[in-house]
């Protein structure tokens, strides 16, 4: 058979940024997105993004250049993402928490071609593209009112005006789109490409298994540059037509009154977040009664939390919902129904995927027995972005290897039982233990150190270190945690330092950071505040 000509493949094109259009086209006057005091509809958003993706083109930017993003959440973040998308350029969303150093890595294993970010950051921003010696696009999105400097510019111009049709491009299902940085487990993030045939295959799962629908309302408070919020929210708002309230970030005042201003039906927040409203002395006196759809994930949620929910929220169905960035990133979903009767289970493998437990040798185990969780999915990332061999590994026998370790019973209900690698989940983000650790064997007292999480009653999980110090050194808890402020992101710092004479090492010399987890497991209990 011959190969479908271009006509065909541009007729059959099935990419993300299809999909606002396509909505557009369905509903053009329904409100698409709510941020500050603009509203506008999908008519307007489609314009918006046609746009800004000539105004990306007119400054060089082209199929398969990267573009990183470094903001809080904004109408601009938005526009971006899908004008990115429009002209086949790789979005890479930056975490606005990391340092100039961290966000340089990024910027140079990327290959950026620009960034844009926020005035707020602009300061960061300027010493990243300085240490990563990027030259090109910069643009300046003015959050606060400030003026451009220097070589910036405003990209409120860039949606504002300029040619309304859509730019002629053809983009394939699995052409990359995104480059999403995970904390993953080693000293450096590795780069996972995300194409539309990975997103728009995770959409359909969570908009079937998480019982989304274009009536929703959604307020999204979490950051988007985290595949959770734009990914399994945001883009699946769009996709199905439903309204974007976006907010800067997720302070509980704001949230509540924003929930009950809007009539929001949907939300989904890791559980620091839904701890944080429920403690909020706000929430008994708002009006609530809009929601409807409740999601968390990142993290487990505890139980009384849980139960605690139920009972504050009673028209609220809730869902649990698992996976990794490299899955895009949802792997399996835990309903509304299935909550108490599996108190702490991530639940059973979405619509579109199939996962499996198996042993070292990849063969599969029995229900009941504990080992890797791997995973077959149109999900799945294309890859690592410059490695090949970890891309190998992980996708060794034809499945992704995620790195937990879980355990499935007879009825196929998943139960994570330990971290990736030694990952923490502090507040919904990922802190890599062993990056921690690098960071403070810089410090010329360490001569050994060792990071793990403990429970927190407010953050799940923070990070916690137990140093050895060098002979002869007067090294104290407060001289690690200062040092560490200084070369970490502020989530990655740990919270709590012990300073010993020795770490618990097996036979082989490994240090066993089980026992480290059990020793000090109630190190936080009781501290709300920090």
């Amino acid at each position: 058979m011959n190969q479908p000509s271009d006509a065909v493949a541009r007729a059959r094109q099935n990419s993300v940024g299809d999909l606002l259009r396509r909505t557009a086209r369905r509903c053009p006057d329904k409100t698409a997105v709510v941020a500050g005091d603009l509203r506008v509809t999908y008519a307007e958003f489609d314009v918006a993004v046609n746009r800004a993706a000539h105004a990306l083109a007119a400054r060089g930017l082209a199929k398969g250049d990267r573009l990183a993003l470094l903001s809080h959440n904004c109408w601009q973040y938005a526009v971006l993402t899908y004008a990115t998308a429009r002209l086949g350029v790789l979005l890479v969303p930056i975490n606005f928490m990391l340092t100039a150093d961290e966000i340089a890595y990024i910027l140079r294993h990327s290959g950026s071609s620009g960034l844009v970010t926020e005035d707020t950051l602009a300061a960061t921003a300027d010493k990243a593209l300085a240490a990563a010696g990027i030259q090109g696009v910069r643009g300046w999105i003015p959050v606060s009112g400030a003026a451009p400097h220097d070589e910036w510019e405003d990209v409120d111009p860039w949606w504002q005006e300029g040619p309304v049709t859509p730019p002629d491009v053809a983009v394939a299902d699995d052409d990359p789109l995104r480059l999403m940085y995970t904390s993953g487990t080693e000293s450096r993030p590795k780069g996972v490409l995300l194409s539309s045939r990975s997103l728009i295959a995770q959409y359909a799962s969570c908009a079937v298994d998480g019982g989304m629908s274009g009536d929703d309302i959604e307020v999204h408070a979490l950051p988007l540059y985290h595949c959770a919020q734009l990914d399994v929210c945001f883009n699946v708002d769009v996709y199905l037509g439903a309204t974007s309230v976006v907010l800067p970030g997720p302070d509980p005042a704001t949230l509540l009154a924003t929930i009950a201003r809007e009539q929001a039906t949907k939300l989904f927040a890791p559980p620091t977040v839904w701890i944080s409203l429920l403690r909020h002395p706000d929430f008994d006196r708002t009006d609530l009664s809009s929601l409807r759809k409740a999601y968390y994930g990142a993290s487990p949620m505890p139980v009384e939390v849980l139960r605690e929910m139920r009972q504050r929220l009673p028209g609220v169905r809730l869902w649990n919902l698992y996976g990794q960035t490299e899955l895009a990133p949802v792997a399996t979903v835990l309903g509304p129904d299935e909550q108490l009767s599996h108190i702490g289970s991530a639940g059973r493998p979405a619509l579109h995927v199939e996962t499996m437990i198996v042993d070292d040798d990849d063969n599969p185990v029995p229900a009941g027995v504990v080992g890797e969780i791997v995973h077959r999915s149109p999900h799945a990332t294309l890859g690592y972005y410059h490695d090949e061999d970890k891309t190998a590994e992980a996708f060794r026998n034809g499945w992704f290897h995620s790195g937990d370790l879980g355990v499935a019973d007879s009825d196929g209900y998943l139960t994570i039982v330990d971290r990736k690698k030694d990952m923490i989940k502090t507040g919904g983000e990922n802190v890599a233990s062993r990056e921690v650790e690098e960071a403070l064997y810089r410090h010329e007292g360490v001569a050994e150190v060792a990071v793990f999480g403990v429970p927190h009653p407010r953050w799940v999980e923070a990070v916690a270190a137990v140093v050895v110090p060098k002979p002869g050194t007067d090294l104290t808890s407060g001289d690690v945690i200062g040092f560490a402020r200084s070369v970490l992101a502020g989530y990655k710092c740990p919270k709590y330092v012990v300073v010993t004479d020795r770490i618990p090492k097996n036979p082989s010399g490994k240090i066993v950071k089980r026992t480290l987890r059990d020793s000090y497991h109630d190190l936080a209990a009781g501290d709300q505040n920090s």
